[in-house]
């Protein structure tokens, strides 16, 4: 730990999610920042520092309206009519590192365990108990894709798991769509992964905002239990799946289809456990919400295996905005009236013996916002299996782009036109544009959203954040952005790493 230095700290609220201008400027040894987002600084920190009325966001049905998901130019509109406060505080900067990785998701772990495998020293921000991200606490158990050759940091993962006896054994991606893990098990495995690695955790720790100036991010302020501290680090990596520090750091970030900014639609894990005949019975009481009385009713629902007498079930939840507090909020309520609603047409209808065991502590989310990067990943890349000399990265799965306005088993396109070939990302889809200590991967890279939709998956965010882990360390290693790399090297040390890039 290093020794606590000072920083000032000023914060202004600014528009949600449209572009921002911080400033920076050093005085005397204090850092002075013109930051974002008072509100939910003030939810983090205990002051009342705004007061702003509800919107109605939900009528009978409690589905998000389409302003929700607009473009930013709508968010800013709603933005402007609120007030704005500025106020300051003195923030520790408790910890400095050479690579900081924010958002411990599968994308996370994967480049927190590159970077320290190549000699960084590094450090992972986690808002949650554990890592994993939809991996563990959404209950995905489950990698979707190719499972093999997608490079030594997911291998390592694998490894564990199969050493729990918590994973599925491995068959193609041409014979299984998905292999199945324990994600209760998954929890454990990575943080003694990371721990191995002598990663160091920061967990139940936020990321509030980034210092930058000039495209270069000096610290990030993170709260934790102990409240509001600093990161100081060379370089740094977004792995929030919402770009939450590419956006933070005034950097440029889409989201949604482009015509009504609506995302990919959320998913709710929820868990049963098979009873004996006498025990079954319906949980919902008369009288509450409204339950799925026919076949037709029910939204879309996947069964899935989940251990001995146990099923998951999934729940399909869209026009929420995952980058909108009150839309995330809504669509968490959402989704657990809808998981009663379902699950009592099977236990009341279907007269499946089946109680409710746990569901998800948080919603499963596909979309948030994707950052804009040096090269912006298309559809029309993937149908052609595009190949790249700066390649780093390979996804196989098929368009997983399920219609988002709507709650009923509909994709994007047509099924017949959701194949892809196996595609390679590009190195360049990994870099923020204007960004020179930045990297971000996982389901915030760079990308149209049908891209998104077959990328997104765990296995091809694992390689992308293997690759991000690789070009910080050598970053830091040589003194320089990790834009100025040989984008050779990087690629040959992914290959070299276990990294199956062919097409």
């Amino acid at each position: 730990m290093s020794p606590l230095c000072l920083m000032k700290i000023v914060w202004r609220q600014r528009a949600l999610v449209s572009s921002f201008e911080p400033g920076l400027a050093a005085r005397r040894g204090l850092l002075v920042y013109c930051g974002k987002r008072a509100a939910t600084l003030g939810a983090l920190f205990g002051e009342d520092i705004m007061h702003s009325s509800r919107r109605d966001f939900f009528k009978t049905t409690g589905l998000c309206a389409a302003a929700l998901a607009a473009p930013a130019a709508a968010d800013r509109d709603e933005t402007a009519k609120h007030p704005e406060i500025a106020w300051s505080r003195k923030v520790p900067v408790r910890y400095e590192t050479d690579v900081a990785v924010v958002g411990g998701g599968i994308a996370g772990v994967c480049a927190a365990l590159a970077a320290a495998k190549s000699g960084a020293r590094v450090m992972l921000v986690e808002r949650f108990a554990v890592c994993g991200g939809n991996a563990t606490i959404g209950g995905v158990g489950a990698f979707c894709g190719e499972t093999s050759g997608q490079g030594e940091a997911f291998d390592a993962i694998v490894a564990d798991l199969e050493t729990w006896n918590a994973i599925a054994p491995y068959q193609p991606y041409e014979e299984k769509e998905a292999r199945v893990f324990d994600h209760e098990i998954l929890a454990i495995v990575l943080q003694e992964i990371l721990l191995r690695r002598k990663v160091k955790l920061l967990l139940h720790t936020g990321f509030v905002d980034a210092l930058e100036k000039r495209g270069r991010i000096s610290e990030c302020v993170v709260c934790g239990p102990s409240g509001p501290e600093a990161l100081r680090a060379k370089q740094f990596i977004d792995c929030t799946g919402e770009a939450m520090l590419v956006r933070m750091a005034g950097f440029d970030t889409v989201k949604g289809r482009p015509e009504d900014g609506y995302q990919l639609p959320m998913s709710l894990m929820y868990f049963v456990r098979h009873v004996a005949e006498e025990d079954a019975r319906p949980q919902l009481p008369e009288g509450w919400l409204n339950p799925v009385r026919t076949k037709d009713e029910l939204p879309m629902s996947s069964i899935w295996p989940n251990g001995p007498r146990a099923n998951a079930l999934k729940l399909k939840v869209p026009m929420f905005d995952a980058t909108d507090t009150e839309s995330l909020t809504d669509a968490e309520i959402q989704a657990r009236r809808r998981m009663m609603e379902v699950l009592d047409y099977y236990q009341r209808v279907e007269k499946r013996p089946w109680l409710l065991d746990h569901c998800s502590p948080r919603i499963g989310i596909r979309e948030g916002c994707r950052m804009v990067g040096d090269y912006v990943l298309q559809l029309d890349d993937l149908r052609a299996a595009r190949t790249f000399d700066d390649a780093i990265a390979r996804g196989v799965f098929y368009l997983d782009g399920h219609k988002p306005d709507d709650e009923k088993r509909t994709y994007i396109i047509p099924e017949e036109q959701r194949w892809v070939p196996p595609y390679q990302i590009p190195f360049r889809s990994l870099l923020p544009r204007g960004a020179r200590n930045l990297l971000g991967a996982g389901r915030c890279f760079s990308a149209d959203q049908l891209a998104l939709s077959s990328a997104r998956v765990m296995t091809t965010c694992s390689m992308m954040g293997q690759a991000a882990g690789i070009a910080a360390a050598m970053a830091v290693e040589a003194g320089c952005d990790p834009r100025d790399l040989e984008y050779t090297a990087i690629r040959k040390t992914v290959v070299d790493r276990g990294a199956r890039l062919d097409v």
